[in-house]
């Protein structure tokens, strides 16, 4: 099992890759649907479970640009999977080529400490933190908008801008309150 790293590869042309991963899959299919429409470039959009990626494919499997965890909120199961996928990643991802998206923030059943721990764990990796709506065609075509306009500066595509400084203006930070217990 080897971990991904950023640079193996060259970039292909006019093309950008993006990894979604998501352990239930609930949410990946539509928004690499979403993603696939883009006619400015062409997307090379892979799904994954979870880390490692399969070393047989290694060879045929494009540079990808951008890696995005995607959190399903109302499951524990995702959150653990995207945290113990993150140490097969090669460190230059973090460096503006990792974001974690998050799905079902509204609902009610979600504890406020699983929103509080994807929060902490993207503002310890200075990721970006992208929430979603998963349930309705727009909320998926916002969250495609935007993740695109990760992946072009990620892939190169943008002008005078790198993956990290689009990193550093996105990234998650914490309140100072954090950790200070709730009043809810």
């Amino acid at each position: 099992m080897s971990r991904l790293n950023p640079f193996a590869k060259l970039p292909g042309l006019n093309t950008a890759s993006v990894l979604l991963v998501e352990s239930e899959e609930h949410f990946q299919q539509s928004l690499a649907e979403a993603l696939v429409e883009e006619t400015s470039v062409t997307v090379n959009v892979r799904l994954a479970k979870s880390f490692p990626l399969p070393i047989e494919n290694d060879e045929s499997r494009p540079r990808i640009d951008l890696v995005v965890f995607i959190i399903n909120l109302t499951s524990e199961l995702s959150f653990q999977s995207a945290e113990a996928s993150l140490k097969y990643l090669e460190p230059g991802y973090f460096l503006g080529k990792v974001c974690f998206m998050v799905t079902n923030a509204r609902s009610s059943s979600v504890p406020a400490e699983r929103l509080d721990a994807v929060r902490r764990l993207a503002a310890s990796l200075h990721c970006p933190l992208l929430f979603a709506e998963e349930q309705t065609p727009e909320g998926v075509t916002n969250a495609a908008e935007r993740l695109l306009t990760i992946l072009k500066a990620a892939a190169g595509f943008v002008p005078f801008t790198t993956p990290l400084y689009l990193s550093n203006l996105t990234r998650c930070t914490l309140p100072p309150d954090i950790d200070q217990p709730s009043f809810d």
